[in-house]
């Protein structure tokens, strides 16, 4: 029998990827103005992805079996990190004043939150396998949402709002995938919806006529649809406090999410840069190398968050459109091997990765042109950072390890 190699269409599109954000990089290091952050940051790219590379081989060599008793114990251990970082670690960036990075002899050597996204993945998946049947009412996903919960409020501590929002992304997308019915969902999501429409008085009142409506239409238990108006009422109510204790860099991100000129130099600069960059590029760009945004550094953060923005300045709609292409054939490769995964829990975790990376690209892609508020999430293989490369790096290697199990059981030697 012929040996079986890791999934070649997998490997495909996520080598483009990742050669497309070297070249990005590159272009966000050539400007006229010095940005030092920037300069050579393609080259410490490929150091960072040299050690993923490594770290992707070693994972792809860990049974399931073995990732599933992990499971528990690795977050356990990415609770307690979470917990230390609260404790002593600091911020980078616009958001020096948070926790979120840990540090050893001065220098920053990664952030925790990108373990626990991969550890609530794993533990996830071990959840959700381990029952017969799928969770069928509000009671019984208090466990999964717990599992998510504690993580993303640990974070939120310090504070960081683009992670919490990826382990929404990736709750919702397992608990999809495991069977749990689109009204359970949409009634379990009701209550955040709720807090985001309460700060005007006449979108709330709308939300809530529509959902008393749908959960007339669908009727779920009595003490469910109570629990859910009541949840949905006390975020109404909570809204305002809420919204005070956040940072005031945070607060400024949310407010120039509706309305960016409110602050033009400053909350809204990023806003307002990023459009003009991406708008400029037309349809086929103003050059590779040659972003008039990017190289007068008038586009903040052009080598982590507002890459993208430096795609759609140099290469128009045409690159800006290969990009997601690509994209959309890496989540539909994803897709694929989840499909034709070998079990539950190699299914699940597929599947929860997908909603990993498809809840970055969409925040990331989606706060560059403002129909999302800036969160500081990075986009996958574009983005400069050896946190998140890591973790990509780790999650590829799982994703790898089922592909390779499922071709292995159905493999036939002809």
């Amino acid at each position: 029998m012929r040996s079986l190699g890791p999934d070649r269409p997998l490997l495909i599109v996520t080598v483009l990827l990742v050669l497309f954000g070297l070249l990005m990089l590159y272009s966000a290091g050539q400007t006229d103005v010095p940005v030092l952050a920037a300069e050579g940051a393609w080259k410490r790219q490929l150091i960072w992805l040299g050690a993923g590379a490594v770290l992707a081989a070693l994972v792809f060599r860990l049974s399931p079996r073995l990732l599933e008793w992990a499971a528990l114990p690795l977050y356990i251990f990415s609770l307690a990190l979470l917990a230390v970082t609260l404790v002593i670690g600091r911020g980078a960036g616009t958001a020096a004043s948070s926790k979120s990075w840990i540090y050893i002899g001065g220098h920053a050597v990664g952030q925790p939150a990108e373990l626990a996204k991969i550890a609530v993945v794993l533990m996830l998946a071990r959840y959700l396998s381990s029952r017969r049947e799928a969770p069928a009412s509000l009671r019984e996903l208090v466990g999964p949402c717990l599992l998510a919960g504690v993580p993303a409020l640990l974070v939120l501590k310090q504070p960081d709002l683009g992670a919490p929002s990826c382990s929404g992304g990736i709750l919702f997308a397992m608990l999809y995938w495991a069977g749990v019915k689109p009204s359970l969902l949409f009634m379990l999501a009701s209550p955040v919806v709720s807090l985001l429409l309460a700060f005007t008085i006449w979108t709330w009142v709308t939300w809530m006529a529509i959902l008393i409506t749908l959960m007339i239409i669908w009727r779920p238990y009595v003490a469910e649809a109570a629990a859910v108006a009541v949840l949905n009422a006390v975020m109404g109510f909570v809204a305002i406090p809420i919204w005070r204790r956040l940072e005031p860099y945070q607060q400024n991100r949310l407010l120039t999410f509706l309305n960016p000129e409110v602050d033009p130099q400053k909350a809204g600069y990023h806003a307002i840069q990023s459009k003009v960059a991406i708008g400029s590029g037309g349809w086929f760009g103003n050059g590779f190398l040659e972003g008039p945004q990017k190289r007068l550094a008038f586009l903040p953060a052009q080598h982590t968050d507002f890459i993208f923005s430096v795609v759609g300045e140099e290469l128009g709609f045409l690159g800006v459109l290969a990009a997601l292409v690509l994209f959309l054939i890496f989540f539909l490769v994803l897709l694929r091997i989840a499909r034709r995964a070998v079990d539950p829990f190699s299914s699940l975790v597929v599947f929860g990765l997908t909603g990993l990376f498809g809840t970055h690209v969409f925040e990331n892609v989606g706060m560059t042109v403002n129909l999302m508020p800036i969160t500081g999430i990075p986009l996958p293989f574009f983005s400069y950072g050896g946190s998140f490369l890591l973790a990509s790096s780790i999650s590829l290697g799982l994703v790898l390890r089922a592909a390779w199990d499922a071709r292995l059981a159905g493999y036939v030697d002809v």
